[in-house]
C-alpha cells in the first residue's frame, strides 16, 4: 500500500489531533527521496502501524518554516502535533523501520 499524498492543509489538520504519526517530506525530482520512500513502503509492508503521510515540500512552506526543515528527504516523527525527531538520513529499511516503531 503506497504512502498517501497529503496537502499541506491536510498535514496541518493532522497536527491538531493527538497521537503519533509521521510525515515524509520530499521533492519529486530527488532520487534520494525516491529511495527513502521505497524504504518507507517496505517498512509499512512489514507491519508498522504508524499513520504516515507524504507531502511535497515545494508546496508546504508553512510546515517547512514551522518545523525548520533543512533538506529533503525528511521523515518528521510527530507526537501530539509536534515533531519529536526530524530524520534526514534513512540509511536502511531497518533504520526506517526502527524509527517508525518508536512511535507505536
Amino acid at each position: 500500500m503506497p504512502i498517501r499524498e497529503s496537502s499541506e492543509a491536510e498535514v496541518l489538520r493532522m497536527t491538531a489531533v493527538a497521537g503519533s504519526y509521521a510525515v515524509f517530506l520530499y521533492t519529486p525530482l530527488c532520487g534520494t527521496c525516491a529511495l527513502a520512500e521505497r524504504m518507507l513502503d517496505i517498512a509499512l509492508a512489514a507491519g508498522v502501524r504508524v499513520p504516515l503521510a507524504k507531502t511535497n515540500i515545494n508546496f508546504a512552506p508553512k510546515l517547512r518554516d514551522a518545523w525548520q526543515i533543512a533538506s529533503v528527504p525528511c521523515l518528521a516523527l510527530l507526537r501530539d502535533g509536534r515533531p519529536v525527531r526530524l530524520a534526514y538520513a534513512m540509511r536502511s529499511v531497518q533504520d526506517v523501520h526502527a524509527m517508525l516503531k518508536e512511535l507505536e
